[in-house]
Formats: C-alpha cells, structure tokens, sequence
C-alpha cells in the first residue's frame, strides 16, 4: 500500500512538471530564440536555481551520497569542495562577461554559435566541433539521467530496470518537446526547491534515527579512513561486493591513502563549471546584467547546502543501514533506502519526486542543449543556411529524439555507476570548452587557430588519459579532468602566440565586451 501512494504522489508530481510545459509551449515555440534561450528573459531566481538544478542531476540525491556510502568522507567531501568553489568562481568572474559578450557577438544563443561569432568564423569550423563534442557528452550525460531513473523505480516498485529507465526516458522527451528552454527552466526552479528540501528532510531523519550525531560520529569512527580528510576507507571486497563479519558488521582494510595530490585531482571537479554549456546558458538567458550579483549569491547558498547535505546523507546511511549496500553501484541507493524506511509515505513520495526532479531537470536541460547545438550549428550552420526558424525546431526535434535514442542504448547497462558516468562527461565537458570559454573571455590575444586546437586538445585528452594512461596508475591515475584542461591551456596559449594576432574587428569586439552595460 505504502509503494502505492509513494507512486501516486510522485505522478501528481510528473503531472504538474508537464503543466508547466504545456503552459510555456506556445511562447516557446514561437521561435527558436525563445525555445532554446527563453528570450532571454530569466529574473535572477530562476537563473540562480535552473543552472543549479539542471547541473546537479540525480547524481546530487544518488551518485554523491553513494561514495560518502561506500568509502567515507574524503572523496565526496573534495569532491563537494571542489564543485562548490567552481559554482562560485564561475558566477563570480564569467556570468558577467559571458552575458555581455554573447549579445555583441551576434546575439548568441547556443555555445558553439557564440565560440564562432566571437572569432568571426566564415567556415564554422569551431561552431562545428563544439556542436561535435556537445552531441558526445550530453550523450552519455543524458544516459546517467536514464540510469538514474531506471534505478529509481527498480529499487521501489521492483519493476524491471529496462522497463522503466525506457519509461523516464520517453516522459524526459515528451516534456522537453512540449516547453523548450523556458519550462525547463521555470521547472528546475521548482525541482531545485524539491531537491533541496528533500536532502534536509532525508538527513534529519536520518540522523534522529541513528540516535544523534553524537551515536552516528562514534559509530563511523571505529571504521579505518572513514571519517577521515586525508585517507579513504576501503570495503573488503570479494568478488565485487563488500564482505560481513560473522556478527553482521561491514569489513574494513586498513585505511587507504589520500595525499594532496588527490585532493588536488578530485577537487578539480571545480574546474569543469567554466565548459558546462546548461550552466553557461543561464548566464546568457538572465534578462539583466546586474541581476547576475543576486544570482550568483543564491546559486552559491544552494549549492553550499545541498552538496554538504548530500554527503551527511550518505555517511549518515551508512551509520543507519551499514550492510544494506555492499557494492558501490548499490550504494548509490542509499537515499532512497533512508526515505523509503524512515519517512512517512507521503514525505516518502515528496523525496523521491526529489530524485526525479533532479534527473528531469538534468536531462531535459542535456537534451535540449544537444540538439539545439546540431540543429542550430551544423544543420541550419553548415547544411542548410538559407533554413527557416520552422525547420529549425523540427530538425531540432529529431536530433533530440536520436540522442534520446543512443543515451537509452548506453543506459541498457543496469549495473553502470552514475558517479562514474557523470565524472566522464563532466571532464569532456570542463576540458573542451572550460579552457577555451576563459581565453575567449579574457584574453584578447586568443586567435581561431588556438580556439581549434584548445578545443580538440581538451576533448582528446579526456579520452586518451581515462581509456591509456589512468589505468597505469601512480601520478597517472589522476582524474582526466585536471591534466587535459591544462593541456588545453598549454595548446590555447602555444597556438595562439605561433599564428597572428586577431584582426582589429574582433579585438574591438573584446573591449567593447569587456566595458558593456545594459
């Protein structure tokens, strides 16, 4: 009965996301500036809580709290860190610059349009290769959404996993159809407040059924590494899942190491905010250049609070459940594990509306975000110059349904890690246009050539450090995000100085940029 009104509650939810969408359908499909940037239009608030939402995904309620889970406090803990000085640093010193800029460079609406217009491209060279890799990444980011989803409704209803990560996907698509960049936005709005309750609500309980801080802090330290800053605990593991003493407790090596490099490397995850096109979108879509201030303030309390929360929530679980997840897939259930045995029905379906208002959020954002990048840039940008905003929007959806397509066959994986996932298209994304959206932003000497090869630099050196040189280990074992955004630094900057310096036009362009106000 309980699963029953749990489902009831989380429909009565689904079912008020796609009255926004449907309230928002007809002014988002006008035309194709404000189905994929809303007119501009966004108040602060909404900005603020739309790029938080939409950033965070499932793996804030899921993947984070699974690691705190599994391993203890250091690596979710450097992790949160690291994301929470990104968040800040990139609405301290880009939103403003990047709002600018992209009205006087030809009135931007997409990333790629606005790498191309800011180095007056004839060809499309760098608007093609930036629509390339977003296609990749929101790709695989969009399956994390599925797998989210899939696991979701596995774990409460024991639906089959397939049946239901297809099932999110098509209701993800169906929204993003219907309201474009706007009921996307106002949406994750209202998700970013679920999502920030339900953290609240889940770790409280939690910890009052732990009996007290004090009882859950005792408990976790008898365990090697686990509350520790510089070490991480590691689960005795056989044959992939985590090993039982004959009394029923978890085991326990010997706490592993976690020197300053690895502080370094995971909060590195910070760097990846300067290249997140749903994030940097919402800088360009606020309405006003000075209501970035008050964004940026509530964008950072958001992300303070719920980062922290979700790493409580999974340290917290493992105190209150200690052997109910024994691998690190499974641990990402922990959330749901606390609602589920811990709140009230009705608070139960409310927090589980939190996971699905984070994975909708993400994945509508992801998705609308790739295809408006193929539609815009390559379709209408290369193929088909002359198209109409009509055309557009229809080939828009296409895409949109193609990579929905390919995101569900990758998330046909049940056993796929949303941390592990999400981590991969977080570098791709950070190492690809992080770099490049800095040197376009702040320094003038920038040239094409260099944006070419910062850009393919970054995106390669993602793959070949994850796939070639992590598995050797050592100094090699970093995570992929922090040596290519330097690499793609390096080449911006070698590049740059080796061929001429930008034509009088476009440094103009820079300075008028860097001076603008509404």
């Amino acid at each position: 009965m309980s699963n029953i009104q749990i489902l009831v509650v989380m429909c009565l939810y689904m079912a008020f996301v796609i009255g926004i969408g449907l309230y928002f359908a007809k002014r988002a499909n006008q035309n194709s500036e404000n189905y994929f940037l809303g007119g501009r239009s966004l108040g602060p608030w909404v900005a603020a809580m739309s790029a938080e939402a939409s950033d965070m995904s499932g793996w804030l309620l899921m993947g984070l709290p699974g690691v705190a889970y599994f391993t203890g406090l250091s690596d979710a803990f450097w992790t949160a860190i690291g994301l929470l000085l990104g968040t800040y640093i990139n609405w301290r010193i880009v939103a403003q610059r990047l709002h600018s800029y992209s009205i006087i460079a030809g009135d931007s609406i997409t990333i790629p349009e606005f790498f191309s217009n800011r180095f007056k491209e004839k060809n499309k060279i760098i608007m093609t290769i930036a629509a390339l890799f977003i296609f990749v990444f929101f790709t695989i980011y969009a399956s994390s959404c599925f797998v989210t989803v899939g696991k979701l409704f596995n774990t409460l209803f024991g639906i089959p996993y397939h049946i239901m990560m297809i099932a999110g996907a098509l209701f993800v698509i169906i929204y993003t159809f219907l309201g474009g960049f706007l009921a996307e936005s106002a949406s994750d709005f209202m998700q970013a407040i679920v999502m920030i309750i339900a953290l609240i609500v889940v770790l409280v309980t939690g910890i009052v059924y732990a009996g007290g801080l004090g009882a859950v802090l005792d408990n976790l330290q008898e365990i090697p590494g686990f509350l520790s800053f510089f070490g991480i605990a590691a689960p005795e593991m056989k044959e992939g899942l985590q090993q039982i003493s004959q009394s029923g407790e978890p085991l326990f090596g010997e706490m592993g190491a976690y020197g300053l490099l690895t502080i370094i490397s995971t909060m590195s995850w910070g760097l990846g905010y300067f290249g997140m096109p749903q994030v940097l979108l919402r800088f360009m879509a606020i309405r006003k250049h000075d209501e970035l201030k008050q964004s940026r303030r509530i964008a950072t309390v958001w992300c303070a609070i719920s980062l922290f929360a979700a790493v409580a929530i999974g340290l917290v679980g493992r105190a209150a459940f200690p052997v109910e997840h024994l691998s690190s897939g499974s641990a990402e259930k922990v959330f749901i594990t606390l609602s589920t045995n811990l709140l009230p029905t009705v608070l139960a379906g409310l927090a589980m509306a939190g996971i699905l208002a984070a994975t909708i959020s993400s994945s509508d954002s992801y998705l609308l975000i790739a295809s408006s990048a193929m539609s815009k840039n390559i379709f209408q940008g290369l193929f088909k110059r002359n198209a109409t905003d009509k055309q557009v929007m229809i080939a828009s959806k296409i895409i949109l349904l193609v990579i929905s397509f390919m995101g569900v066959i990758i998330a046909m994986d049940e056993n796929s890690v949303i941390f592990t996932v999400v981590s991969f298209a977080w570098a791709g994304f950070g190492a690809t246009f992080g770099p490049l959206m800095l040197f376009s932003l702040f320094w003038k000497r920038t040239t094409r050539e260099g944006a070419i090869a910062g850009m393919l630099g970054g995106g390669i050196m993602v793959f070949f450090w994850k796939l070639v040189l992590k598995p050797m280990g050592g100094i090699l074992g970093l995570y992929e995000l922090l040596p290519a955004f330097l690499f793609s630094c390096l080449i911006i900057v070698i590049v740059s100085l080796l061929t001429q310096e930008p034509e009088e036009e476009i440094q103009k362009e820079f300075i008028l940029a860097k001076d603008y106000q509404e």
